[in-house]
């Protein structure tokens, strides 16, 4: 279980970072679906990256600073990702 804690806490707040993300950017936005590939996808590459880069202590699943990191780190990822893809995807034509 503390194998998997830490990458469906990525996934979830990935999820919802990219559908934040998506709502917030209604012009740019990917669709239900696509925000939330797009975050759940941020969302993971985000959280296991930071450990790798000193932040968050990648220790135990259960103790806060990695839920913390997990949960902001999956968030943030998912939101960033969305929103440079619907970018890209849905930016203007000329």
């Amino acid at each position: 279980m503390e194998t998997w804690l830490p990458i469906v806490l990525q996934l979830v707040s990935g999820l919802i970072g990219g559908n934040l993300a998506g709502s917030g950017l209604k012009d740019k936005s990917l669709g239900s679906t696509g925000n939330s590939i797009a975050g759940a996808l941020g969302g993971l590459g985000l959280g296991q990256l930071l450990p790798l880069l000193g932040l968050g202590d990648g220790g135990t699943a259960t103790d806060m600073t990695s839920i913390l990191t997990s949960v902001l780190g999956g968030g943030g990822g998912g939101a960033i990702l969305t929103a440079v893809a619907g970018m890209l995807f849905k930016g203007k034509k000329a």
